[in-house]
């Protein structure tokens, strides 16, 4: 067995050290993490992967630790990959892993990992999504993915998460301006975080005025639920909330997967009468023969001739 070989085999058995390897060798842009991705690819799809964002200094490393003993209550395994900016000296995660998660990561069933941007824009590194496929691999219900938290760049997280989470807090300066445009577009679940403090309810009332303004009709209405993360109150509300979204996700799946094969049965049916009604037609002229024969005979393909009888069709409809 290679190397990589016993590295899928723990990854999927959810060992530690296999995940950490794992990860390793995708940030290092290793060769054999290709090969690895490749292996794991076929047992990814089944965790929830939720997306949390927001403005430097709205709380979003001590509430997901919240967020996380709250699923870990709840049964479920969870893995975390919070992207940091990039050390200038030794190019790897300014902040390191979190202080607050520390004691969370001796559970067997909890993975955290920090992983350094290196540059790459949009709140995200260019390994998150490929680390997110690995812990998915590797059994975790729950993966929490936090961004830099660089304002609105932070839009990246979109095409990795499930549910997105953006997480304000009162008292940041001009705090809605860190929330328009592209956040405003991409939050699931409004967080309003440190809600003990003053000016709370109007941070609420902002965000409302905000998705008022912003009337596209959509399916999944943001709720904006009010946390502090220090006494994790509104914790569990939130958690309520991401089931809601997460259901709504798979009802909407089973949707359009419905509609897909709906749309499939339907052109089928086209297909099958229109060229019924195609030969049916030549039979009656007595035009049928002459086309095959041409075909036969290779004066025309059988695609061209399919194309000029469908043109002279619907020019007489």
């Amino acid at each position: 067995m290679s190397k990589t070989e016993e590295i899928v085999k723990g990854v999927l058995a959810g060992n530690k050290r296999s995940i950490a390897k794992a990860i390793t060798l995708i940030e290092n842009n290793d060769p054999e993490a290709k090969k690895l991705l490749a292996h794991v690819y076929s047992h990814t799809g089944k965790a929830h992967i939720i997306g949390i964002t927001g403005p430097g200094g709205s709380g979003k490393s001590t509430l997901i630790e919240k967020i996380v003993r709250e699923y870990r209550r709840n049964g479920k395994k969870v893995g975390v990959i919070a992207v940091d900016p990039t050390s200038p000296f030794t190019g790897g995660a300014f902040l390191g892993d979190r202080i607050r998660m520390q004691e969370l990561s001796t559970d067997e069933d909890v993975f955290i990992r920090s992983m350094a941007t290196r540059n790459y824009l949009g709140g995200i590194a260019r390994a998150t999504k490929d680390a997110v496929k690995v812990l998915d691999a590797s059994g975790k219900d729950v993966i929490i993915v936090e961004t830099v938290g660089a304002g609105q760049s932070e839009v990246e997280i979109i095409k990795i998460a499930d549910s997105v989470v953006v997480i304000h807090a009162p008292g940041l300066g001009d705090e809605i301006q860190a929330i328009k445009a592209g956040l405003m577009e991409i939050a699931d679940i409004f967080v309003v975080n440190k809600a003990d403090r003053e000016n709370a309810d109007k941070a609420v009332i902002d965000i409302q005025s905000m998705l008022q303004l912003n009337n596209k009709e959509k399916a999944w209405k943001p709720p904006i639920i009010k946390t502090v993360a220090l006494t994790g109150e509104g914790v569990t509300e939130l958690i309520e909330k991401l089931e809601e979204h997460r259901k709504f996700l798979e009802k909407e799946k089973a949707r359009k997967k419905s509609l897909s094969k709906a749309e499939a049965e339907l052109v089928e049916a086209i297909k099958e009468q229109t060229a019924n009604s195609i030969i049916e037609k030549l039979r009656k002229e007595g035009t049928l023969e002459e086309v095959l024969q041409k075909i036969v005979k290779k004066e025309i393909d059988p695609v061209s001739a399919a194309e000029k009888l469908l043109k002279e069709k619907f020019k007489k409809e």
